[in-house]
């Protein structure tokens, strides 16, 4: 059994969504953010940088895994599902793994903080942040241009990844008008069961509210 330790957040849907589309049983516990449950002495001891996902393979010597694309990874490999054996193609996955991780992400991170969270408004930090992020969105429609999945025929991790993202523009500030293989691709994965059932784990155990208020904290920290 697995244990999952997250948040309804995309970091945190991504493993969930992996662990559904796999279906795979596991434990799951809900971290509040809002009470910076995630910072407690217990928590660091699973990740010792405070953050959401973590996971605990009960049936692995109690293994612990943290960051979310090197769990989705582990999961992939321990259960053998997509993450095909190809050594072309699997490079690929990670490639657009690592794009979500290192990019898509972290820029559209940003683009919450100072579009929906931060105390007082800064435009050009806005644009910024949101200029990119549509820029990775045109990224990602040219190489769905050319195949129906990041990675090429098959769906794979790296689509879970980036579709936990990229699902969520809305609230960036983004717009995906005029990117019709983007958009193709984010109504294929919303219509998986996986998919769909993923990103509704765990329930919020906060108001929105609560969640902008600890947001606004914790970017004037």
């Amino acid at each position: 059994m697995m244990d999952v330790y997250t948040s309804p957040t995309p970091n945190g849907h991504k493993v969930t969504v992996a662990l559904d589309e796999m279906g795979v049983e596991y434990n799951l516990i809900p971290v509040d953010l809002s009470k910076s449950a995630q910072k407690t002495p217990e928590f660091l001891e699973l990740n010792p940088n405070g953050r959401i996902p973590v996971i605990v393979d009960r049936d692995n010597d109690d293994f612990v895994v943290f960051e979310s694309g090197a769990i989705m990874i582990y999961l992939a490999e321990k259960y053998g599902q997509f993450y095909p054996a190809d050594s072309h193609v699997r490079s690929r996955v990670l490639q657009w793994l690592m794009f979500q991780m290192g990019g898509v992400g972290p820029m559209m991170g940003q683009a919450n903080v100072f579009y929906r969270y931060f105390p007082e408004t800064i435009q050009p930090a806005i644009d910024r942040y949101q200029k990119e992020c549509r820029r990775l969105f045109e990224v990602l429609d040219c190489r769905l241009a050319e195949s129906p999945y990041l990675a090429g025929d098959e769906i794979t991790i790296a689509d879970f990844a980036n579709w936990c993202w990229v699902r969520t523009h809305r609230w960036s500030g983004v717009s995906v008008e005029g990117l019709t293989h983007l958009d193709r691709w984010l109504a294929a994965l919303y219509a998986r069961p996986g998919c769909q059932s993923g990103i509704r784990k765990p329930e919020r155990i906060q108001d929105p509210g609560e969640l902008v208020k600890h947001a606004q904290t914790m970017v004037t920290r």
